[in-house]
């Protein structure tokens, strides 16, 4: 696999690459960002300890209006502010670039603590913030811009909706079953048929047929909920930028559309990562190491990054059970990937339905060989994005 780095998509994280990490900034400006506050602490380009400035209110005027007093404060140079990611969101992030000065958006489980520490206030963490930002002790967070988090949440409100429907689809089948009530197993469930011959039951009393009624409207509101933001994604796609690399990633066995979806739209442009090794830690798939003196103790992955992508990779990767081989479906859903792609997905099929098999005849367990496999399955995808990214930006 190439090496590859995307150099539009550093363009919009400008924040997060190693050259700027080394480089001196006049002020390193904390912000602890609440709903409706934001505590300002700033700590100067040397040993000065960290000072904390005021609260002001999370609204765009007042931080505008900081950020002018700032400004004119240190002459005009460009600052480095930071905040935590958390769910006020990345709109302080872009408006202080903007602005013309620089922000990271850090991770708050990489935020460095001391276990003696037992008083937490804004003020503290302000000036915390602002003092492992000089000290280069933060770990910044990749921000989508607004085009790539419209996707994110198009998807992860397709997952809410369909838990919401499988929770419902549960309560119904659960309430007929505590009176008795037990479809044939031979026959397909949640059809017309099906809802026919629920309504169609005897309950011993009358409030019972309101409930089941209300249920069964509940069942069908929450699927026709996945439906429609099913047909949102599907009529915004070929808007997207990061499309033609939805159709590539379909070349792969086991990825279809919706999965190829979710990855981008969770992951964006992977091409952002240096190397395949970079993508599986973030995913979390790699081992889990715990070494201490003459013990080391091997297993379990990490499981840090996002669980959803990982999810989906684990259920991909049981289709490579299978022998290698480019069947109807595969090529169908194939048909408007690249060439590049086409040759790429070949490659992983041979290589990952070998190693499904290699394993299992070494005696792996069935789950621990899954999670191998979806691991270099997340390196082919790597690849994949590669290869195509440059052919977008030269677009």
């Amino acid at each position: 696999m190439k090496n590859c780095n995307s150099e539009s998509s550093k363009s919009k994280t400008r924040s997060t690459t190693k050259a700027e990490e080394s480089v001196s900034y006049p002020a390193y400006i904390g912000l602890d960002v609440h709903s409706q506050t934001i505590a300002v602490a700033v700590a100067r380009s040397g040993r000065e300890e960290p000072e904390f400035r005021r609260e002001i209110a999370n609204k765009p005027k007042s931080v505008e209006k900081l950020i002018k007093q700032l400004t004119t404060e240190f002459a005009g140079e460009v600052l480095l502010f930071c905040y935590e990611a958390g769910p006020c969101g990345y709109g302080l992030h872009r408006q202080i670039l903007e602005s013309g000065h620089e922000c990271q958006v850090v991770a708050p489980s990489k935020i460095p603590s001391k276990p003696g520490d037992r008083v937490k206030t804004d003020r503290r963490d302000a000036i915390k913030l602002a003092r492992y930002l000089r000290s280069a002790d933060l770990k910044p967070v990749w921000v989508p811009d607004e085009e790539q988090e419209a996707m994110r949440d198009l998807v992860r409100a397709r997952g809410d909706f369909k838990n919401h429907e499988k929770h419902a689809l549960q309560q119904l089948n659960s309430l007929l079953l505590r009176y008795g009530h037990v479809w044939p197993s031979g026959k397909q469930r949640w059809t017309e048929a099906h809802f026919n011959w629920i309504e169609s039951r005897e309950f011993p009393h009358p409030w019972s047929y309101v409930v089941i009624q209300e249920y069964i409207d509940a069942v069908k509101g929450a699927t026709r909920r996945v439906a429609d933001i099913m047909a949102q994604i599907e009529m915004l796609l070929p808007q997207w930028s990061l499309s033609p690399v939805v159709y590539s990633l379909m070349s792969l066995r086991g990825i279809d559309k919706l999965a190829a979806i979710i990855i981008l739209a969770e992951l964006g442009d992977i091409s952002r990562f240096d190397s395949p090794a970079q993508l599986m830690s973030y995913v979390g798939l790699v081992p889990l190491v715990h070494s201490s003196g003459e013990k080391t103790y091997r297993g379990k992955i990490t499981r840090t990054g996002n669980s959803y992508v990982r999810s989906l990779l684990t259920q991909s990767s049981w289709t490579y059970r299978f022998p290698a081989r480019q069947t109807k479906h595969i090529k169908s859903k194939a048909a408007q990937a690249s060439e590049g792609a086409k040759a790429i997905s070949w490659k992983a099929q041979k290589r990952l339905c070998g190693r499904f098999r290699y394993l299992m005849r070494a005696g792996k367990n069935p789950k621990i060989t899954v999670v191998a496999i979806a691991r270099e399955l997340l390196g082919f995808i790597w690849d994949i994005v590669c290869n195509e990214m440059p052919k977008l930006q030269r677009a």
